[in-house]
């Protein structure tokens, strides 16, 4: 009888044991079934490092440690040679770990205070290149409580000068690589004005740091500071007037290191590899900033080239990628190698992919992860697109549900009004319009009215920019939103796109063009190698015609591609199609690889601008060649465009 309980028993054992996959697989299929649909899984890994690091951030406040300084210092002596000898910097084959750099830091700081006298709250302009130097500095005004400009390295003259003005330094250190813009003697003499010192960095100088004491300033230099507090300013880049000094804040710092380590899962072991400029936010904040937090490495580059950049990578074994504009679409057009693939790459990381470069730059070189996210120096929010697969292609953000409901009350599009460059409002209520779903609008985020600055510390010394920034009874009376100046659309996969900067997007025929999406469009096109669109002015006609200009790619032939390049362009709603193409050799670019528009926007097509211009004034016939004839057909208004 035992025997035969024992045997029921066994027998039932193995029923529930067969049971019990059966029953999970519907559970697993649901649960599969609703993470698709409402991006559950998604939202958490998004939701999670965002409260982090909203709560990490409000504890460092509290206790004084908001300085990435402090990062940097708790490696630097940690009691584990794991983590004090981890490589903190890789610069052209030479390696600083994270004990030496502290050292190095320390010995710039003390520099700064005993021959410069440089205190707490003074602002320090810096004109660098990438190189240690730069870091060493950065970090050792920062350990004294000081405040680093970052200026561009390209500019010179006048605008120099103005950059140097608004920051309101004392002081200018010069890197010795750009130090020839200090031989216009009406630069230089602009500079020093009033008693304002300029020092060259050169070796000399490198050298004489290097024999001063590895002083720690006290904790007082940098304990009090506040989550609104300006930790450094970084400037616009200047392509619609001169640049604008952005405040960025301990906070913007601090949440965008707090959520971006977490986000892309930076490990210690990583290498983080960046070309792009260091006096801009995205290698500054989310290159530095994001290193020092995740303490792992960085691997620094010079400046980016197309010939360097990928053996850089290569020789580093850098794990993450950053990139910036145009800057993927620049290494996809180097010709194929074998040793495309020969990287250890795991993410690329950074903003402006362009969707037709976006796939073919992933699946050339053989990266899993595209981390593209949506920011702005002076802005209050972002969106992030961790993209794996073969989904979401181009889009800046993904949202779910959970996401909508946590955020969405913050971020909003709005409808424009494209010739005023402002958004609608309801003649009834006087108030701004939301954007549908798959319909554009401009980005909006939400400030505290009885707080701005809580959020948005704005424009530094330039209170009518700053302004210009807050849109203000949008929704409610006496609500204050930022705006972007940015328009995208947003669809009902929860992905988020970017159309176009307000300002590019121009008017034809009653309808609304953007660029970005007709250059998306022209640049698949075999034979062109970059393309910039934007809207010119033609006498007799209403709005913008579009205008293409394009770069043509090494070999092909100019004749060739203008023939083809209509077949190209059918993919595009007719009014959207470019009436005209202007061929150049180069396009102007930002040091960040975005290009330039304003100049072409002011040239234009006709007298004065005829070369390489063609034009398509019948749709089926193809692009010809664009001169003072037709020009003068178009003036009076004998072409129907």
């Amino acid at each position: 009888m035992l025997l035969t309980t024992l045997d029921a028993l066994a027998a039932a054992a193995a029923l529930a044991a067969a049971a019990v996959p059966t029953a999970i697989i519907p559970a697993v299929a649901a649960w599969s079934y609703l993470d698709a649909k409402f991006l559950l899984t998604h939202d958490f890994f998004l939701v999670y490092p965002l409260t982090t690091a909203v709560a990490t951030m409000y504890m460092k406040e509290r206790f004084g440690t908001l300085s990435p300084f402090y990062r940097l210092e708790q490696r630097a002596l940690d009691k584990s040679p794991k983590v004090h000898n981890r490589c903190f910097l890789h610069y052209q084959g030479k390696e600083w770990t994270y004990k030496e750099a502290y050292e190095v830091v320390l010995k710039h700081a003390t520099w700064l205070k005993e021959r410069h006298g440089i205190k707490k709250k003074d602002i320090v302009a810096m004109d660098f290149t990438n190189k240690p130097s730069f870091l060493w500095i950065w970090l050792g005004l920062w350990a004294l409580g000081a405040i680093p400009a970052f200026l561009n390295y390209n500019l010179e003259g006048e605008r120099l000068v103005h950059c140097f003005n608004k920051s309101s330094a004392s002081l200018l250190i010069v890197d010795e690589e750009v130090a020839h813009v200090l031989n216009d003697e009406k630069t230089k003499a602009a500079l020093e004005e009033n008693g304002r010192k300029i020092v060259i960095f050169d070796t000399h100088t490198i050298s004489a740091v290097s024999t001063w004491r590895s002083e720690r300033p006290p904790d007082s230099d940098r304990n009090d500071i506040k989550l609104p507090d300006p930790a450094m300013l970084i400037y616009t880049s200047g392509t619609t007037g001169m640049p604008k000094a952005a405040i960025v804040s301990w906070q913007k710092i601090n949440y965008s290191t707090g959520f971006c380590p977490r986000w892309m899962g930076l490990k210690t072991s990583d290498r983080f590899y960046t070309s792009m400029p260091l006096y801009h936010s995205s290698a500054a904040i989310l290159g530095v900033n994001n290193v020092l937090s995740a303490g792992c490495t960085l691997v620094l580059g010079h400046k980016f080239s197309i010939r360097n950049t990928l053996p850089e990578i290569r020789s580093s074994g850098a794990t993450i990628f950053q990139y910036v504009g145009e800057t993927c679409r620049y290494l996809l057009s180097s010709p194929p190698s074998e040793a495309d693939k020969d990287h250890n790459l795991r993410i690329a990381f950074g903003n402006g992919l362009r969707p037709d470069v976006w796939k073919a730059f992933k699946d050339r070189f053989s990266i899993p992860t595209i981390a593209e996210f949506y920011a702005s120096t002076e802005g209050t929010s972002g969106s992030w697109h961790l993209q794996q697969g073969e989904h979401g292609f181009g889009a800046v953000g993904k949202n779910g549900p959970i996401t909508n409901l946590i955020l969405g009350t913050s971020t909003r599009l709005v409808q424009l009004d494209i010739d005023t460059e402002l958004p609608l409002r309801d003649p009834k209520t006087g108030f701004c319009i939301q954007s549908s779903l798959g319909e554009p609008g401009e980005l909006i985020w939400k400030l505290d009215p009885n707080d701005i600055k809580s959020k948005f510390q704005g424009y530094f010394g330039n209170d009518k920019a700053t302004e210009e920034k807050i849109l203000r009874d949008v929704f409610v009376k006496g609500d204050a939103w930022f705006r972007t100046g940015d328009l995208q659309r947003r669809d009902e996969d929860g992905l988020w796109y970017f159309l176009d900067r307000i300002g590019d997007t121009f008017r034809w025929k009653s309808e609304n063009v953007s660029t970005a999406e007709v250059a998306a469009v022209v640049g698949t096109d075999t034979g062109i190698e970059e393309c910039a669109v934007y809207g010119v002015q033609l006498p007799g006609y209403e709005g913008r015609a579009g205008c293409a200009a394009v770069v043509l790619r090494e070999g092909f032939d100019e004749s060739h591609v203008i023939k083809g390049l209509e077949q190209t362009t059918q993919k595009l709603p007719k009014y959207a199609r470019p009436v005209f193409v202007r061929v150049l050799k180069e396009l102007e670019r930002t040091g960040n690889n975005k290009i330039v528009k304003r100049a072409l926007q002011e040239a234009g097509v006709g007298e004065g601008t005829l070369e390489g211009v063609y034009w398509c004034p019948v749709q089926g016939e193809g692009y010809k060649k664009f001169g003072t004839e037709e020009f003068q057909k178009i003036k009076r208004g004998g072409v129907k465009l």
